[in-house]
């Protein structure tokens, strides 16, 4: 069993002692688990608060232009965050989630993932950060954000406290989006490593979302959840196939993974509108090291034990507790869940485009307006096009709008030179290929429009790196963030070069 610290037993209590005075109707997650004596000891929702009374902070967000802060908090005690705070604070510039609040009390908070084994892409090996606007989405029409993980991106806490150690029995859940994942390892969230090593078989435990079947899988093609305890991904008791576990693609899907001595179990269902399901339950798994277990504690979020940041993911909301909570409390959250009406909401603002329009960009830094976002070969660049232009050059600074090829909601852009051949990312840079129908390809070449940073026109965000837009720098074509290790990142002119007039296509 878990240690039964003061504080463990005082919660401990006061979960049981709310039985009586809970009407689970009303209760928001964690006042559901401690009424089943498996109080929450980590609470992370950046979309609303996770106990019926508590209205401190949910997330924290930096904005570029002068690095101040703001906690953004329920709009009531609660309640969905208050997301109108947010984008009055970031209007005019770009703002990253710096901290994600633990609401448990415990203080088990998210920050930006440090150096491990896999070192990060960014200054000193740390993780990125993630867009304060990657993920907007309603509940029961309130406007809210959630995290958008992507390759590169990870939070942190290696000094948590009061999370399970060894085989201590724990239970976690998350709300995730079911359509945003990959093949790579490893989108997690849960129980891990605090050095950032990886430190052996069942070391770790965590929920993981995505495709990844280098070690087990579940039925077809995934996505799955599944079971991160270090140097494997488990979908029941062997590293193999469990054709009980389904291939879950639910926009919001509810996630559960939970453990106890020689005990683990894999539960989902549709976040807006479903019961959970068992895919799994029963020993641990039958290789060595998994059984008693070796978990170390520290929490995280979107990356592997060792750090390992290949994976991408999108999250909402999700807590850890102690102890092995029962199916009867963990369908009463799956039912309040339900109840915070989840719903899409539209990635794009700012002046519109329409799908099959010819469109042309314009530069808006003072030095450049004359020029357009073109292409020679296969390199997206700036080239100075007016009416006297050649009609190759015309076709080469136009493009057609298409619905998005991995969100519908989002755009593509054809090159009228090349049919066939779409801006796409690749290192960063923009480039023009032929969609060659993968999934990566259509993820690279989506971008997400809103209106102009700089108060002209449009800035043309990607949906797969959400803290990166198109960017003229040096003539060339790139995604940028807002500051950064590149080049090409600088902050300087950036509010400008990431803002484009949007024309007719000069063909």
């Amino acid at each position: 069993m878990s240690k039964q610290t003061p504080e463990k037993m005082s919660r401990f209590a006061l979960g049981l002692a709310a039985t009586a005075s809970i009407q689970l109707a009303a209760a928001a997650p964690c006042d559901i688990y401690a009424s089943g004596g498996t109080p929450c000891i980590a609470a992370h929702g950046t979309t609303r608060a996770l106990y019926s009374t508590y209205e401190g902070p949910l997330y924290q967000v930096k904005r570029a232009s002068d690095n101040a802060v703001l906690d953004i908090s329920p709009l009531s005690a609660g309640g969905v965050a208050n997301a109108d705070t947010q984008d009055s604070f970031c209007a005019g510039t770009t703002c990253l989630i710096t901290i994600i609040y633990d609401q448990s009390g415990v203080g088990n908070h998210l920050t930006q993932a440090p150096p491990g084994y896999f070192d990060g892409p960014d200054v000193d090996g740390y993780d990125n950060l993630a867009s304060a606007i990657g993920a907007p989405v309603t509940l029961n029409g309130q406007k809210a954000y959630g995290v958008f993980i992507a390759p590169g991106t990870g939070y942190r806490n290696n000094n948590a406290v009061e999370t399970a150690i060894g085989d201590e029995p724990q239970g976690m859940y998350a709300v995730l989006d079911g359509t945003h994942y990959n093949d790579a390892c490893c989108f997690d969230y849960g129980n891990a490593e605090p050095s950032g090593l990886d430190t052996g078989n069942g070391h770790m435990e965590t929920i993981y979302f995505g495709s990844c079947s280098w070690w087990g899988s579940g039925e077809g093609v995934g996505p799955w959840i599944m079971a991160d305890l270090e140097n494997g991904l488990f979908s029941g008791v062997s590293p193999a196939n469990n054709p009980n576990d389904p291939t879950i693609n639910h926009r919001f899907t509810t996630s559960i993974v939970k453990g106890a001595p020689n005990l683990w179990a894999i539960r989902g269902g549709d976040a807006k509108d479903g019961k959970l399901s068992t895919f799994y339950e029963g020993e641990r798994p039958n290789v060595d090291g998994y059984n008693p277990m070796s978990k170390e504690g520290a929490v995280l979020l979107g990356i592997g034990g060792d750090n390992s940041n290949g994976g991408q993911g999108t999250f909402y909301e999700g807590v850890m507790t102690d102890g092995y909570p029962s199916a009867e409390i963990e369908d009463a959250v799956q039912a309040d869940i339900v109840t915070a009406g989840y719903a899409e909401t539209s990635l794009v603002s700012g002046p519109e485009l329409a799908v099959g329009s010819s469109i042309s960009f314009q530069a808006t830094t003072a030095c450049c307006t004359a020029r357009y976002l073109a292409h020679t070969g296969a390199g997206i660049n700036t080239q100075v096009v007016d009416s006297a232009s050649s009609d190759d050059l015309k076709k080469q600074a136009s493009w057609t709008v298409r619905a998005g090829l991995s969100k519908s909601d989002c755009f593509s852009f054809e090159s009228n030179h090349t049919p066939g051949s779409f801006i796409r990312h690749s290192g960063f840079s923009l480039v023009l290929n032929a969609n060659d129908g993968t999934k990566i390809f259509a993820e690279d070449a989506t971008f997400c429009p809103q209106a102009g940073l700089s108060g002209q026109g449009s800035s043309i965000r990607s949906w797969s790196h959400p803290t990166r837009y198109f960017r003229h720098f040096k003539d060339e074509g790139y995604i940028s963030s807002n500051g950064g290790v590149k080049e090409w990142d600088a902050a300087g002119a950036f509010i400008d070069d990431a803002s484009w007039i949007v024309t007719s296509g000069f063909a």
